[in-house]
């Protein structure tokens, strides 16, 4: 999975943005491509999340974020990918594009 790390609350001019989906949609298309693409989504901010505990019997929800911080997961891919190497050359590409670091982290297989 390669998790896209971006800064909270800040968003590039919209010029910038434009490109920066624009080079997104060819790189979707390419994983598709190869057959390494299985679903990505971008994410709202983080103070649009709620938080759910239990608290001894009782289901506890909270409004915003589990923890208070710089940066946040801004958007994620699930892909498949002939091991680390592979997996790193795509995040590579994703980092190029957005001028974000990205976050290469296995999904642990369910037996």
């Amino acid at each position: 999975m390669l998790n896209i790390i971006q800064p909270v609350g800040e968003a590039p001019p919209p010029d910038e943005l434009e490109r920066i989906m624009a080079e997104l949609k060819e790189l979707r298309r390419d994983l598709e491509l190869s057959e390494n693409w299985i679903f990505g989504a971008g994410l709202e901010e983080p103070r649009a999340s709620t938080v759910v505990r239990i608290r001894g019997d009782e289901c506890v929800a909270r409004d915003g974020p589990y923890a208070e911080a710089d940066e946040c997961v801004g958007g994620f891919v699930v892909i498949e990918a002939d091991g680390q190497d592979a997996a790193l050359r795509w995040a590579a590409r994703y980092a190029q594009v957005t001028g974000l670091p990205i976050e290469v982290r296995p999904i642990r297989a369910v037996s």
